[in-house]
């Protein structure tokens, strides 16, 4: 495969040099692949983006992850890798007007020098459909090369047509490792703060990586901030990272992927009765500000579709924890929730209910809605007697055999079994 971009293009460089007075994270961008740390699942040899790799900057992509992972610096470095003409902007500033302006001077430069340009678009998902759409035509002429950054979920933030002309990949969060390393030689370079001798607290670097949850800006930022704490002292002690840090913000969104994915785990652990797991699942949703009746409407599920039969007071215990975080709130009614959550984890575990109304709403969808056997109607004057309703019936409590000989389902559904026949003791 051709590369698009080929080394001897003379595009603008997108590794700029560092300016002295920008923030930390700012001024330690890696330049090459070599410095560029994590995603060791796309970066390296013999991986998507191994530069050795034929071709390997010819294709349009989308970066998905959290903030802080590395998607624009990739973008750059791809760009500086293959020599391109390299155009970046975002999606919070830019309309319309602007792709139409940056797309025709990628038709002029693709005409006038042979070669396309390199369009970077953060927050890709901000853009609306029409928005989106206006790359499609020049992506598949091979004017441009895309690269949009999200931290939203491209399967629903960007539009099929555009996401069919690039290839999506994800970006994790960084390694408490791979976070020591960049501190390590943010203290050492002359672009971070490699001008002086730091005497660093055993484990604080480590513990600035915990505090930033993978986010390698969050960590960088941490670090100036608690050089700054230390002043003239020149100590980087885990009282300075503390009194920089001043609490831990959690990554979240209560409408967006993440909100998901953590109440997907908090659920999938009480499903697995794993009362640790819910503890702490619950315990981020609600450090991260999430609303507890959404919780608690959770929960009073949860002992439906997988507690059940098998433990029926706990749809009892998950409806007093929602009256009980009603009448509380934040940060009283927390505990209500951990009881109910916690019960749940451990309480026997039965699905029998879900499935069988699953198995009883696709018969009422895909069968004939048979009319209501005669002995079960109800005869309540004189016309109906004659028409034959409830000629049949059985009491079942004078009459125990009526359990078993009398029918109660439709004559298409006759034999039906949603739960299996109980043992008789």
């Amino acid at each position: 495969m051709t590369e698009l971009f080929p080394r001897e293009d003379a595009g603008s460089d997108p590794i700029e040099a560092f300016q002295p007075d920008a923030p930390l994270a700012d001024r330690m961008r890696p330049r090459s692949m070599e410095e560029y740390a994590g995603q060791r699942h796309l970066v390296g040899p013999g991986k998507v983006l191994d530069p050795a790799r034929p071709g390997w900057n010819s294709q349009s992509w989308i970066f998905w992850g959290p903030p802080g992972v590395g998607k624009t610096t990739l973008a750059r470095l791809i760009a500086a890798q293959s020599g391109a003409r390299f155009v970046s902007y975002s999606a919070v500033l830019s309309g319309i007007k602007e792709i139409r302006t940056v797309m025709a001077e990628a038709q002029d430069w693709r005409r006038t020098h042979g070669v396309g340009t390199l369009v970077f678009v953060d927050e890709i998902h901000r853009f609306n459909k029409a928005q989106q759409d206006a790359f499609l035509p020049f992506v598949e002429r091979g004017d441009i090369l895309l690269i949009g950054a999200t931290t939203e979920n491209p399967s629903f933030e960007v539009n099929s047509a555009l996401l069919s002309r690039c290839r999506a990949l994800l970006l994790e969060p960084l390694e408490p490792a791979d976070i020591v390393g960049l501190l390590d030689r943010a203290l050492a370079d002359e672009r971070g703060l490699g001008d002086r001798a730091w005497e660093v607290e055993p484990g604080v670097l480590l513990a600035m990586a915990h505090a930033s949850d993978g986010d390698a800006r969050r960590a960088l930022t941490l670090l100036e901030g608690c050089a700054v704490v230390a002043g003239e002292g020149g100590k980087l002690t885990h009282e300075a990272m503390q009194v920089a840090l001043q609490g831990k913000v959690l990554h979240y969104d209560k409408t967006g992927e993440e909100h998901y994915n953590l109440i997907s785990a908090l659920h999938k652990s009480v499903r697995n009765s794993d009362p640790n797991a819910t503890l702490y699942w619950l315990t981020r949703m609600m450090a991260a500000g999430e609303d507890g009746m959404y919780l608690a409407r959770r929960l009073i599920r949860m002992a439906s579709e997988d507690v059940g039969l098998a433990d029926p007071f706990a749809l009892r215990i998950a409806l007093d924890a929602a009256e009980a975080f009603h009448q509380l709130g934040y940060p009283e009614g927390k505990l209500a929730l951990v009881q109910a959550a916690v019960y749940l984890a451990r309480a026997p575990k039965s699905n029998a209910l879900y499935t069988a109304l699953g198995q009883a709403e696709q018969d009422v969808q895909g069968t004939s809605a048979d009319s209501v056997p005669k002995h079960l109607r109800n005869a309540s004057t004189a016309l109906m007697r004659e028409a034959g309703y409830g000629e049949g019936y059985r009491y079942a409590h004078d009459d125990p055999a009526a359990k078993d000989e009398m029918t109660c389902l439709p004559p298409n559904l006759a034999g039906r079994e949603y739960f299996a026949k109980r043992k008789k003791p």
